[in-house]
């Protein structure tokens, strides 16, 4: 291994990088290569060094179960906050931190999936139950709203309990609401729509268990080195399980007497996905990282601590209203194409472009920013691209053809699935030591209720008149179109970019500095030096 040799006071990333020797030394020194911000690596600097000497895979152990993992000391005590230190540490990192992030994603998937059941076959379902177009986006908005109800129960249970038991409780929650939905949808010719709502809303009830699990998942299993991916492809899975219910939906239903069999598909596939969530292990033996031990602040001062930060509004507030928004047009994709003439076949497929493009495009910019920690750089390229794609998609529909909303959906997509991952891991890195199930928790909070609400307005904003394309003519406002929707999305999304972009401007540099990385670095140069400069092999 490399030694490290010290000279003067450990580099924070507020623009006091590290610099790196090439001979194979590294050395603290005064630097400005990087502003450690999450504005990326400036030259050989700060992100360069923190990936030599930094608390990952092989400098806190092998991954596996078997190795001997190293011993730090750390402080022994309780903080004034009421955190609890351990009084010594072993950090590793497991193999078995997989089968808990795959449980996730699945759940994730089941639970957009149960969310977005009707969003393609809205008038189809509407047909079956025998209600109207409005009463089918209830089933969405009522799901959305149900989040909200449960986020105080989330955050305790995340905070107290961890991720296992969130977990489990999604589960069950799922198994109740999915086998509820079914037997109300064969009670009687056109079912019973009470009773299928009231398994919606317990579905709804499981999201924010798992939605708002993977940030803390990543901050107990794993490392800096891949918390952003982590969190990317567990937080991603989610819009997945709506991508498959935009495709699959309209495949498995081609008139009103297959909804029953949609509904069953869906809990028997909910069914075999949760049974794994009992067997999943509840905290690695040993922390991943150092700032994984550091002591969090508890619920209170996590709370006093966020009203009082700028820049968590800054970017809390944007994620929000564009979560919100997605989740909109996800359930009204639908009825904004079909009174256009197009069919629920083409509005599924546009649907599932947004969400497959975005995963895609995730895919590839998230290990990016989790190796060069531009988190910054990318939040203020994708909000401006989001909101220029909302403005785009108000005059896609009049084309009347497909190429428009498809492309343009694309790029949302692309845009949006980018953002979500970079914001709220983040988040945490601004806002350490919060506890990191809070700013997540809040932030898919304000989204879901926030979506809810951009529903009702919009189906409010809905032109009079037949909306499944039977009264389509051929102007650019047919009987039905949901084009005031469009302009009122896009005025959202609009309104919000400056405040990103505003990030780090009027003195607040040290407002977006990532304290949990610096927190790894500084623990990482003292075992270096507490070893006399050399990590034993």
């Amino acid at each position: 291994m490399r030694g490290l040799k010290t000279k003067g006071s450990a580099a924070h990333s507020n623009g006091n990088a590290n610099g790196v020797d090439r001979k194979g030394d590294l050395k603290t020194t005064e630097t400005n290569v990087t502003n450690g911000s999450g504005n990326g690596p400036g030259g050989v600097g700060e992100v360069e060094a923190l990936h030599e000497i930094r608390s990952d895979d092989e400098l806190l152990g092998s991954d596996d179960d078997g190795a001997s993992p190293r011993r730090v000391a750390a402080e022994d005590g309780t903080g004034d906050d009421g955190t609890i230190a351990s009084s010594e540490t072993v950090f590793k990192v497991y193999k078995r931190r997989w089968f808990g992030l795959v449980q996730l994603v699945l759940l994730n998937i089941i639970v957009s999936w149960d969310w977005l059941t009707f969003s393609a076959n809205s008038s189809t379902a509407a047909e079956f139950y025998n209600v109207t177009s409005s009463s089918i986006n209830w089933i969405s908005t009522a799901f959305l709203f149900s989040f909200v109800v449960a986020s105080p129960v989330v955050v305790f249970t995340l905070h107290r309990k961890g991720p296992k038991t969130a977990i489990i409780i999604a589960s069950i929650l799922l198994l109740l609401g999915n086998w509820i939905r079914y037997g109300a949808t064969k009670a009687g010719k056109h079912g019973n729509f009470g009773g299928l709502m009231f398994g919606q809303i317990l579905a709804g009830l499981a999201q924010p268990f798992v939605l708002a699990a993977p940030t803390r998942y990543s901050d107990l299993w794993f490392t800096n080195r891949g918390r952003v991916a982590a969190t990317a492809v567990m937080s991603l899975a989610n819009p997945l399980g709506g991508a498959l219910a935009q495709l699959i939906g309209p495949a498995w239903v081609s008139k009103a007497s297959d909804i029953p069999n949609l509904v069953l598909y869906v809990s028997i596939i909910s069914s075999v996905a949760t049974i794994p969530s009992f067997f999943i292990t509840a905290k690695p033996p040993t922390p991943s990282s150092h700032s994984g031990t550091q002591p969090k602040h508890q619920l209170r001062p996590s709370l006093k601590f966020l009203l009082t930060c700028p820049e968590f509004y800054m970017i809390a507030l944007p994620y929000a209203f564009y979560v919100g928004l997605f989740n909109s047009i996800s359930s009204l994709i639908n009825q904004i194409l079909q009174p256009y003439s197009f069919t629920e076949d083409e509005a599924g497929i546009g649907g599932a472009l947004l969400i497959v493009v975005g995963l895609v495009t995730a895919a590839i910019t998230s290990p990016i920013v989790d190796r060069t920690k531009s988190y910054l750089i990318a939040i203020k390229v994708c909000v401006p691209v989001i909101a220029v794609c909302y403005l785009a998609f108000t005059w896609a529909p009049q084309t009347r053809t497909i190429v428009a909303p498809y492309v343009i959906l694309s790029v949302l997509g692309a845009a949006s699935f980018s953002l979500v991952p970079i914001v709220l891991e983040y988040l945490i890195e601004i806002t350490h030591p919060v506890a990191p199930e809070v700013t997540s928790t809040i932030c898919w909070t304000g989204g879901q209720l926030l979506g809810g609400i951009f529903i009702i307005v919009s189906d409010a904003l809905r032109a009079s008149g037949a909306n499944d394309g039977t009264a389509d003519d051929h102007t650019d406002r047919p009987p039905g179109n949901m084009y005031n929707t469009l302009i009122f999305q896009t005025v959202l999304a609009l309104v919000v970019v400056p405040l990103p972009l505003a990030l780090g401007c009027c003195g607040r540099h040290h407002g977006v500095r990532m304290r949990r990385v610096d927190a790894d670095r500084e623990a990482a140069e003292r075992r270096y030096v507490a070893n006399g400069g050399e990590v034993p092999v």
